[in-house]
């Protein structure tokens, strides 16, 4: 189907315009059809997000929070608690507030309307740690974060693409604090996996500023290469 069909198409499903007529400017026109199809499906909502896209950015999520924690593991108290201006201020808080999001967020995707991790203080940001029954050492939040781990592999392994359409309610502690925000579940899964980035990236900050001398290498693409080298050794 040529181009045009497919603009012809679009103008006739969409009745007086609507959306498309951001879309079909004179500065897109050179668009291909499978390209202007696609665009306008997705954002109709016919097109999702496929599951095992989601899939693989949390197996990416996993991987790289394992090889936080292998770094971390190497430093000194005094290293882990140094103070920082930017996360959540050192780098032992920034690894609490990573692991307490993924929780929360686990937790109310498995249905629970008011989720907080043991030792939080409700309301306040996730990871916060101020109230009792808390998580007192590093060797105790790796414990904990390889179980929850395996949670998610159980909750993904189930995950359907209907499922993704779902909407999730959840009182926000962060942007909009104090509102109930309904969210898509698969705009939540893939939320999870891009907070994870962007704190491990204040992370790796800090651990170049503590003088850490292994740093934890989190690029998808070295995932992806060494799983495909592994694959090769076993041929």
């Amino acid at each position: 189907m040529t181009g045009d069909r497919i603009r012809n198409l679009i103008r006739w499903k969409s009745g007086s315009g609507g959306i498309f007529r951001a879309v079909l400017t004179e500065s897109h026109q050179s668009m291909s059809a499978p390209f202007l199809l696609n665009a306008i499906l997705f954002e109709r909502g016919e097109i999702a997000v496929p599951v095992k896209l989601i899939s693989r950015l949390h197996e990416h999520r996993r991987w790289v929070n394992q090889s936080l924690i292998e770094s971390v593991q190497m430093l000194s108290e005094a290293q882990r608690n140094q103070t920082f201006p930017i996360g959540q201020g050192s780098i032992w808080k920034s690894l609490l507030h990573l692991y307490a999001a993924e929780y929360v967020w686990l937790e109310r995707l498995l249905g629970d309307e008011s989720p907080v991790l043991p030792g939080d203080l409700p309301g306040e940001l996730s990871g916060n740690q101020k109230g009792a029954g808390g998580i007192l050492s590093f060797s105790e939040l790796k414990q904990k974060w390889a179980k929850q781990e395996q949670r998610w592999i159980d909750y993904l392994e189930q995950l359907t693409a209907e499922a993704l359409e779902e909407l999730v309610s959840k009182r926000s502690t962060s942007s909009g604090k104090g509102s109930v925000q309904r969210t898509k579940r698969g705009d939540v899964l893939l939320h999870v996996c891009t907070h994870a980035q962007y704190t491990t990236a204040q992370v790796v900050n800090m651990l170049r500023q503590v003088g850490a001398t292994s740093l934890p290498d989190t690029m998808l693409i070295t995932l992806a290469r060494k799983q495909m080298a592994e694959i090769a050794d076993q041929d």
